[in-house]
């Protein structure tokens, strides 16, 4: 009991700095409706940088990454593999993003794709679609902040209650400053979690093997399965390929993601930040060496739950003190909290300006709207929070799953941003059907050759937007006299 109560005490102090840190944060802007979303669009290459990074690695990080690991084994590489190519995307979309939100005063995705094809429907598909992928992943940092008390506290503090005291500080700080608390507290628990993953790491594998040279030495001979693909699991190589390919196009699209590109005081800030971005994902690479070493500690008795196995090893396998365990939730908490509060932000935004906006709230003023989306904050969270009690399955399974839906944004913010032919009709039937063919592949069918469901569900998008545009160039050249607008 002494134990749980110093982790307990360790963790409650570190969520009472953070609440203070994201309360603090909160300045005049705050009350505006430019300064709350986009923290008037003034963010520099430091806060920018752990913004973002915050946004990649999450309960994730902590929870999902080692656990692949330990189930699969090699698979569990395309994590590093798509973050390799989120620089690309940065350095390609961030600039021209920023440069046409300082233009055209856009706060969302939505603004730009409802203004661009001059669609106030497609802006409220485009925002509904970000609610639908945000809220699971939103529910996975909350889910995890639940397990890691749980877990650490030895049942101390039970999951519902670790998992509301996370929710409760995240919808605080982030109902009060909005953006400004974002950046701030994200750059304390990047800072932290950097810290703790790479100690964590090291000191695991040296405690168990004599170093982590060592620790795949053994593991070869054991166990040479997980180091090759298919892995242990059999993944093949179009699932591994294809998530790759899902993640990273994924990740381009989410709406958090075009937030923070309007917050940037310029595009020359968003390229810096995309050169020293990979520096961030190092702090994947310990965390995945946790999972590694939990494969021939758990050989006779497997994980009913492999989430937990980073749990396990610092808690039960390498007997670390309570100080260190604590220290190591309030790192793990660190990466839920510090996505929690990007994702129910930018949620909460995305509903009420791009989809109750056009509809509800069309006449509402400003003070209306920041005091709306501060609520939907809250709301939200909520909701997610009730998603987590229904024990959500694996972290990674639930990420992959939003990816493959938020994807399928894709062919409309590319003609938005890059390709100004594509009509509206084209890129919201895309979008529509391969929404669809997604969610029954994930759900109902099963995702032919065994690739991830998302990409089957692109490609499909793609070929409809194509088969449209072909049609409507048809159309318009079977009536030369027609005078349809290029949008």
């Amino acid at each position: 009991m002494t134990d749980s109560l110093i982790v307990v005490g360790i963790t409650l102090t570190y969520l009472a700095m953070v609440l203070w840190v994201g309360l603090r944060a909160r300045g005049q802007q705050s009350s505006s409706l430019e300064g709350y979303v986009a923290g008037g669009r003034h963010v520099g290459v430091v806060i920018l940088f752990f913004i973002l990074g915050a946004e990649i690695f999450s309960a994730f990080a902590f929870l999902g990454a080692p656990g692949w690991a330990y189930q699969h084994g090699s698979p569990a590489f395309y994590i590093l593999a798509y973050l390799a190519l989120v620089p690309i995307t940065i350095w390609a979309m961030g600039p021209r993003v920023a440069e046409l939100g300082r233009q055209k005063g856009y706060l969302t995705q939505g603004d730009m794709i409802a203004d661009h094809y001059r669609s106030k429907a497609l802006g409220i598909l485009a925002g509904t679609i970000g609610v639908l992928a945000l809220v699971p992943y939103l529910t996975i940092q909350i889910a995890g902040a639940g397990l890691l008390f749980q877990a650490a506290t030895d049942g101390l503090i039970p999951f519902w209650l670790g998992a509301l005291l996370a929710f409760m500080v995240v919808a605080a700080y982030v109902f009060c400053s909005g953006l400004s608390g974002i950046g701030w507290t994200n750059l304390v628990q990047g800072i932290m979690m950097i810290a703790i993953a790479w100690f964590l790491g090291l000191a695991v594998s040296q405690r168990l093997y004599g170093g982590v040279g060592e620790m795949f030495l053994q593991l070869q001979q054991a166990a040479p399965e997980y180091l090759t693909m298919p892995g242990a699991s059999g993944m093949s190589w179009g699932y591994f390929s294809t998530a790759v390919l899902v993640s990273a196009f994924g990740g381009a699209m989410w709406p958090h993601l075009f937030m923070k590109f309007y917050s940037a005081d310029s595009g020359r800030t968003l390229r810096k930040v995309s050169v020293f971005y990979p520096l961030y994902a190092y702090l994947l690479v310990p965390l995945l060496f946790i999972g590694f070493a939990g494969v021939l500690v758990f050989a006779d008795e497997p994980l009913a739950r492999s989430d937990t196995v980073l749990l396990r090893m610092v808690m039960d396998v390498a007997n670390f003190s309570p100080w260190v365990i604590g220290l190591m939730l309030s790192g793990a908490l660190a990466a839920a909290m510090s996505t929690g509060a990007n994702l129910a932000h930018t949620a909460a935004i995305v509903l009420v300006r791009d989809v109750l906006g056009p509809t509800v709230m069309q006449r509402a003023s400003e003070r209306t709207v920041v005091s709306a989306t501060r609520w939907s904050v809250v709301g939200l969270s909520l909701i997610a929070y009730l998603f987590a009690l229904a024990n959500p399955a694996s972290l990674v399974l639930l990420l992959l799953g939003a990816y493959g839906l938020i994807v399928q944004l894709f062919p409309m913010v590319i003609g938005a941003l890059f390709l100004p032919r594509l009509r509206r009709t084209s890129v919201m039937a895309g979008a529509l059907m391969g929404s669809l063919a997604y969610l029954l592949m994930d759900f109902v069918w099963s995702s032919p050759l065994g690739w991830h469901a998302g990409v089957w569900a692109m490609l499909l998008n793609v070929g409809v937007v194509a088969a449209w545009q072909g049609l409507s160039r048809s159309a318009r050249q079977g009536h030369p006299l027609s005078s349809t607008p290029s949008h």
